[in-house]
């Protein structure tokens, strides 16, 4: 049941609609419940470490999940494993919102698990389907990934009133999942089986991924930038509040920080991604957010608008990181586990941040420690993805 059993998923514009809806919801999940998460906090009368679990909960389902996508890639197809991913997700989406601090947890781990999956073989899909546009249908899936992150942050909090309380409007974003399931499976069809592209005694000769140095080089950079991204995601919109700023524009900034990789997706990958070094681009941005957490750091208050440009500037680098992966392998089979092991790994290792970043606040009553942390966590992502974006392969 390995990958040539199948034949890649056919290269339609209808899928590269699938691919772009099924990444619209891989994001709302989480911003969703950032964007109200005082409210869902003081509404279950939970405690600050409660709170830091389920920030991090994401991430590490994220890693954990991540582990099993190949293996129900092979078994399934990708077809069906996307569809799988889609339905657990929906389903997890609705769980979470049914009773206490416990089932928000595990429907939160539900969801993500449906997440992880789609993170991990969605780019597979796109190396496999579109082997000649790799850096225009990564843009459009890493823009449809931000847009659906923004959306969620900036209609989640409107959404309360009209629908009852925050269990309403994070609920209601298991209905843009279903939508994504049903034209996912009008338009993911396979094609004919192909070889796999190895040697007959190539895969007596081929070294497993964990033995390969650049590839835990990819693997830590993708984690560190998933550590400072899913800190922006689950704790910006309450570090604003703490310092005077509404919850309606805290929410707005939230939506903010991902609504600008939009443009910046469609701009960035197709040029850097055809480009053989994406060493000084993943640099470049990460610069971006180096500065917008000095500045947090240092007055928040002064130029929050300022500080989320810059922040989601930085974290356009986000599609650089998926690129790195295809670039730096050979086929679809490695791609295919090194988007594994870079997603297993490097999210368990990006959970650490908001656990550790709210932990932080929580013990200090101030923002600043948490924020130096961070600081030092993007220095040493710049040394990582200089190293991981020569040309190269694992």
């Amino acid at each position: 049941m390995g990958p040539s059993r199948r034949g890649a998923l056919v290269g339609t514009p209808l899928l590269v609609v699938g691919v772009a809806l099924a990444a619209s919801n891989l994001r709302p999940a989480v911003t969703s419940m950032a964007s109200v998460l005082g409210e869902v906090r003081d509404d279950l009368g939970a405690s600050a470490a409660w709170t830091s679990v389920l920030t991090a909960v994401p991430t590490i389902c994220f890693g954990l999940a991540a582990v099993a996508a190949p293996l129900l890639g092979r078994r399934l197809g990708m077809a069906r494993a996307v569809a799988v991913a889609l339905a657990v997700l929906t389903a997890g989406l609705v769980l979470r919102i049914v009773d206490g601090p416990w089932v928000v947890l595990g429907g939160t781990f539900v969801a993500a698990a449906g997440i992880a999956i789609g993170n991990v073989l969605i780019p597979v899909v796109v190396k496999e389907s579109f082997p000649h546009a790799v850096g225009r249908v990564t843009g459009v899936y890493t823009a449809a990934l931000a847009a659906g992150g923004g959306i969620g942050a900036a209609f989640t909090p409107p959404l309360e009133p009209l629908v009852g309380g925050w269990r309403g409007a994070v609920g209601a974003w298991a209905l843009l999942s279903a939508a994504a399931l049903v034209v996912w499976l009008a338009g993911a069809r396979h094609g004919e089986p192909r070889p796999s592209g190895r040697a007959a005694g190539a895969g007596a000769e081929r070294r497993p991924m964990l033995r390969r140095p650049l590839a835990w080089v990819v693997t830590a950079f993708f984690g560190l930038q998933a550590c400072v991204a899913y800190v922006a995601m689950g704790w910006l919109s309450e570090m604003f509040v703490s310092v005077g700023v509404t919850r309606t524009d805290a929410g707005l900034m939230l939506a903010a920080i991902n609504l600008i990789g939009i443009p910046l997706s469609f701009l960035i990958p197709p040029v850097a991604l055809n480009r053989p070094s994406q060493s000084g681009w993943i640099v470049g941005l990460a610069c971006c957010s180096l500065v917008a957490v000095a500045g947090l750091a240092v007055a928040p208050a002064a130029a929050p608008w300022l500080w989320t440009i810059l922040l989601g500037t930085g974290m356009a680098v986000f599609p650089l990181g998926l690129g790195v992966i295809a670039l730096r392998t050979r086929d679809a089979a490695e791609t295919t586990d090194l988007s594994a092991m870079a997603q297993g790994i490097g999210y368990l290792v990006g959970a650490a941040g908001p656990f550790l970043f709210g932990m932080l606040h929580g013990v200090t009553g101030s923002w600043t420690p948490s924020l130096v942390l961070l600081g030092v966590v993007i220095v040493v992502e710049m040394v990582l993805g200089w190293v991981a974006g020569r040309p190269r392969y694992v």
